[in-house]
């Protein structure tokens, strides 16, 4: 729509200019761009292979298949599904998610994840609820990593070190459905526990030095402290009692006391005699 002006007050020649004017909104647009110096700032471009889409009424960024080696920048502020799945993501730096107050479902499975900040999940305590973990190269993380996150977690097909890091952070989430056969201890823990269910053998021993397993060998060294303390008291004392005994042996024997005879005692004598 061009502009309008009364046709009272319209001469011809006044008229057919005003018809010549681009409409408003083209001329409010021109005066932006004089504004900002002439240029207007390009709109945002999602990575190549990452889309932004609507479903189930839920805002979802998806970067399946992306070949990305870093979280990308510029994520929607108000998305709520993210899929970073099965790029060379190698690792998780600390707030890469923090923008994203809103996020209930992040999808990390099938990279090859070898860290995770403890702060990798800084800001989502309020608002993530699942979290994919799965195929990737995970030996360990760190416990505060989950610290106030109720989140369901897939964290199956990894080469867990089954250490106690692992045992605090099951204390602490939900594990996906069917997904806690997956947690099979790798080439990294204890000989006797590679190639074995993590959840079981968590069950039975604690790795963190408390509990079942770990009391037992609690005890054990204690007694041992205990025994080798008296061990070295009681050489000690030996030790003590030998050197005195030798100091003893060296010093020169003190000659017997000559008791005086008294002179009573002589005169007796002679007079029995």
């Amino acid at each position: 729509m061009g502009l309008f002006f009364p046709r009272s007050y319209c001469t011809p020649g006044l008229c057919q200019y005003l018809a010549m004017l681009p409409p408003a909104s083209h001329l409010l647009s021109l005066l932006l761009v004089l504004g900002t110096g002439g240029t207007v700032p390009s709109p945002w471009v999602p990575p190549q292979g990452c889309y932004v889409a609507e479903e189930a009424g839920e805002r979802t960024f998806r970067c399946s298949q992306a070949g990305l080696s870093a979280v990308p920048t510029g994520i929607p502020n108000d998305t709520r599904k993210l899929y970073l799945d099965a790029n060379r993501l190698a690792s998780v730096p600390a707030g890469a998610f923090q923008h994203l107050p809103v996020l209930e479902e992040l999808d990390l499975s099938h990279n090859a994840l070898v860290h995770l900040s403890g702060a990798a999940f800084q800001g989502l305590a309020g608002s993530l609820r699942h979290l994919d973990l799965s195929a990737n190269q995970l030996a360990s993380v760190p416990v505060e990593a989950f610290v106030g996150l109720k989140i369901q977690v897939n964290l199956s097909a990894n080469p867990w070190r089954c250490d106690c890091a692992l045992q605090e952070v099951l204390r602490q989430v939900r594990l996906a459905p069917d997904t806690g056969t997956g947690i099979v201890c790798g080439p990294g823990a204890r000989p006797d526990l590679v190639g074995q269910e993590f959840l079981p053998l968590a069950g039975e021993e604690e790795l963190c030095g408390t509990g079942r397993g770990g009391a037992q060998r609690s005890t054990d060294v204690a007694l041992l402290v205990t025994m080798g303390g008296w061990l070295v008291l009681v050489v000690a004392y030996l030790a003590h009692y030998v050197w005195q005994n030798r100091d003893e042996t060296r010093r020169p024997l003190k000659p017997a006391p000559v008791l005086p005879v008294r002179s009573e005692d002589s005169s007796t004598l002679s007079t029995v005699v």
